[in-house]
């Protein structure tokens, strides 16, 4: 008798694929959950707005550039899950410390330290996690875990308003979190005694690139950085809309959660739309976004909600199909080096931009907002010689 054979090569790929999607689940659960409360709760410990802004800003900074030297290190020593469960350990169990915070410089430690756990983990789960796309489709595949990530985002936030209501305490909504932060490391453990080597799933055939990093990944990295300098982050549309009363306080966040289920949808269909027709799906989403700026900015309440609805498509094609596009690119051995260098990027000319659009808006509101319609459409030529470096890629790979 023959032995019973495993899953397929696809199915065994879906199944790690949704592994790492309930990882990110349980992981935005809990530090999105606290993103939404760590600023009032600086405030009870004597922090300034000056503290608060200053802390979340270098945090987000230092999330983005260390994954540099994360995937660098990564590719180097070949210890993907190690790396990524020690990124993990602290991303997540730095959060519900935060209910022990007895002062503001250890709340805003442990917040700093959550952020370079994100940065130390981010390059290898990418790494992995494209290999196994590999086999179902990569914008489909990379458009399923943003949705997980995603589908978490909304109820952190929603979790945490639960605890607050019932115990009126932030130490109590810290504490809560490390239910679905512990969650997490527990399916981390089992992803990893199932597939140890991730690698081992990625569909065998020809490299686009087969040395090193290609002058399109970094034509690509330059798009992608031009699109990020001129994305305004929601903080600042937040307080446009505030400022001018074009949302009430309560209306506010529901218009990010509304933007959030749109990333999410964004991110499976766009992803899907990928793999059938390439890049061109890439470009009709960074035009589409480009248009977000005028109409959140100028509009009313519901030309601003069409806005976060733009805003909303293009944060689910950057976490779709531009990291489909980016493992497409890169030699299965440079990886986490390559998704690295396009986080790290990627976050400095957010980090940029967001301060020049701080300016702007002080200034100008019609500078603020050609200055972010413009860097983005920028970036179209980029893409154009990249989509045409892939597809003539692809027909060499496919001559007999």
């Amino acid at each position: 008798m023959k032995p019973p054979s495993g899953p397929s090569p696809h199915r065994s790929a879906w199944n790690f694929i949704v592994l790492v999607g309930v990882v990110s689940l349980f992981s935005d659960l809990t530090y999105e959950g606290a993103r939404s409360i760590t600023g009032p709760f600086l405030g009870t410990l004597g922090a300034g707005a000056l503290v608060v802004a200053t802390v979340a800003g270098l945090g987000e900074f230092l999330g983005y550039a260390l994954r540099l030297a994360s995937g660098y290190l990564t590719d180097r020593l070949g210890r993907y899950w190690g790396i990524t469960w020690a990124g993990y350990a602290c991303n997540l169990l730095a959060v519900p410390l935060l209910a022990l915070a007895g002062s503001w410089p250890v709340a805003a430690g442990l917040m700093l330290l959550e952020r370079l756990g994100k940065a130390v983990r981010t390059p290898a789960r990418d790494a992995m996690l494209s290999h196994a796309v590999s086999r179902v489709g990569r914008g489909w595949g990379f458009g399923f875990h943003e949705a997980m990530d995603q589908l978490g985002a909304v109820a952190g936030p929603l979790m945490v308003a639960g605890l607050l209501a019932w115990q009126d305490s932030y130490r109590a909504g810290f504490a809560g979190l490390l239910v679905p932060a512990l969650s997490a490391l527990v399916v981390i453990g089992v992803a990893s005694r199932l597939y140890p080597q991730p690698r081992d799933l990625e569909v065998r055939v020809p490299e686009l690139e087969t040395h090193g990093l290609s002058r399109p990944f970094w034509l690509y990295v330059g798009a992608l950085g031009l699109i990020a300098a001129g994305y305004a982050d929601f903080p600042l549309i937040a307080y446009h809309l505030g400022a001018t009363q074009v949302l009430s306080p309560a209306w506010i966040p529901l218009f990010y959660a509304a933007a959030m289920g749109v990333d999410a949808v964004a991110a499976l269909i766009l992803g899907r739309l990928f793999d059938r027709l390439g890049m061109p799906v890439l470009l009709t989403a960074v035009l589409l976004a480009a248009l977000f700026a005028p109409l959140v900015f100028w509009g009313g309440f519901y030309v601003a909600l069409a806005g976060m609805v733009l805003w909303g498509i293009g944060m689910g094609a950057q976490e779709s199909v531009v990291k489909a596009v980016l493992a497409e690119l890169v030699p299965l051995n440079r990886r986490a080096t390559a998704f690295g260098i396009f986080h790290a990027g990627f976050g400095l000319c957010w980090f940029l931009g967001s301060a020049v659009m701080g300016l702007l808006y002080g200034q100008a509101l019609w500078a603020l907002i050609l200055f972010s319609c413009l860097l983005q459409l920028s970036a179209l030529p980029l893409l154009v010689a990249v989509s045409r470096h892939l597809s003539a890629a692809r027909r060499r790979r496919e001559r007999p």
